[in-house]
């Protein structure tokens, strides 16, 4: 790992939120992810599971994580099985974590390999009574692919069927919502990380490039500064390409009198950026252009002053779309009578803009949440509004992570340049 890992007192934290939850005489288990294969004897990089991340820190494969708070013996009651090493792996793949590392990262004292998870566990379960395993429970899931905390699952129900089975996702999901000081800090370095990137494809833009050449500066100072890389695949949407929400090709030449849309963020130690800014690519905007860049600015500015705990995220968009509703009618896309006529189950700003203006950041970019809790202190989210007129091939959408305080927000992403007039400046200083 490139990156500098997280105080193990953050995990042993993590654990404790998540263990004041359960039932008594519960054993929680929790696999790594899988390395997806891709053809031949290819595959994908490694991406850890998030909730054994934010309960261990261990960024490995071949990891399991037991906790059983309730466990007859003092050193049963966290467990962490990582992947032993050998000479041929070492040759091969490199280093892996030794038993006395792993417990330096987690805070867990008792670690073990993972071939003994199985005669560990059968000596244990039989004295619980619940086990919580974990799934995927995200709003957004559409994922085909059995993972292995699914294949897990079935294999363990199968073998102990009289046990009662529970769902972990509810209580992670909850505690991850609000961030300890050390996750806005790995979140703020990939926002910083993010804004050094940026502000080097101010200096690079010009009618001619592409936009890949434009993502190839994203990620060589991602990588230069020693994030992970994209926290997403990044858009780099040149002209109507703004249009398309989740434009991914890259693979235009960026035109003279063109704006780009830029969302591309880092990712640092497994935590998320995810920042858009819309730039010109001759350096200078039209009147048209600064006109609907300032309208999203405006929607921006008010949805960030308007997000603050207590508020639920239903209310909160339903204002946002009120708002961004009367700047359409004011760039003369429809009329106030327009408004009155129109379908209720069919309002006319979703021509123009139609996503959500906030999800929840952290370990994933669109991270855990429940959209029916109301906002509190300490979580992280986005807010991006756009404005997307495809007769005019123009699309801008603007986007920073904001902190939520007891009093409002912190925008992260407030040394990031976003004001037309800056960005004017810094394109132009390039000559």
């Amino acid at each position: 790992m490139r990156y500098e890992t997280l105080p193990a007192q953050l995990y042993i934290n993590n654990r404790q939120k998540l263990v004041q939850q359960l039932a008594p005489n519960s054993i929680v288990l929790i696999y790594s992810n899988d390395i997806m294969p891709t053809n031949a004897d290819g595959s994908m990089g490694f991406k850890q599971n998030s909730d054994l991340l934010y309960l261990s820190g261990l960024d490995q494969e071949e990891t399991i994580l037991l906790l059983y708070p309730d466990a007859p013996e003092e050193h049963l009651k966290e467990i962490a099985f990582v992947r032993e090493t050998s000479e041929l792996i070492s040759i091969w793949e490199g280093h892996k974590f030794t038993k006395e590392e792993a417990k330096g990262i987690s805070g867990i004292k008792n670690i073990q390999w993972t071939q003994q998870f199985e005669s560990i566990l059968q000596t244990l379960i039989y004295t619980a009574e619940n086990i919580y395993l974990i799934d995927n429970e995200h709003i957004r899931n559409s994922s085909t692919v059995e993972t292995q905390n699914a294949r897990f699952t079935k294999s363990l129900q199968a073998k102990y069927p009289t046990h009662i089975y529970k769902r972990l996702a509810p209580i992670t999901n909850t505690i991850r919502m609000k961030k300890e000081k050390d996750e806005i800090k790995a979140m703020q370095k990939a926002i910083d990380i993010t804004e050094s990137a940026f502000r080097r494809v101010l200096q690079f833009t010009q009618p001619g490039v592409t936009e890949y050449e434009i993502e190839a500066e994203f990620i060589h100072e991602f990588i230069r500064l020693k994030g992970d890389g994209f926290a997403y695949t990044p858009i780099i949407a040149s002209g109507a390409n703004a249009c398309v929400l989740h434009y991914i090709e890259n693979k235009e030449v960026c035109q003279d009198g063109d704006v780009i849309l830029l969302d591309a963020g880092a990712a640092y130690g497994n935590y998320n950026a995810d920042m858009t800014r819309t730039i010109p690519v001759n350096g200078k905007f039209s009147s048209r252009q600064k006109q609907v860049y300032w309208a999203v600015y405006d929607v921006l500015n008010f949805a960030s002053q308007l997000m603050r705990p207590s508020i639920y995220w239903v209310d909160y968009q339903k204002e946002v779309e009120r708002y961004m509703e009367g700047k359409l009618i004011d760039l003369g896309l429809f009329s106030r009578g327009d408004v009155e006529k129109q379908d209720k189950n069919a309002p006319l700003f979703k021509k123009y803009f139609m996503h959500g203006v906030a999800h929840h950041l952290g370990l994933d970019v669109h991270d855990v949440w429940d959209k029916y809790k109301p906002f509190e202190a300490g979580m992280v989210l986005t807010c991006e509004p756009g404005i997307y007129i495809r007769e005019e091939g123009l699309g801008i959408r603007l986007e920073n992570n904001l902190l939520i305080t007891e009093n409002g927000t912190d925008n992260l992403m407030k040394h990031i340049p976003i004001e037309w007039d800056e960005i004017e400046s810094i394109m132009q200083s390039r000559n």
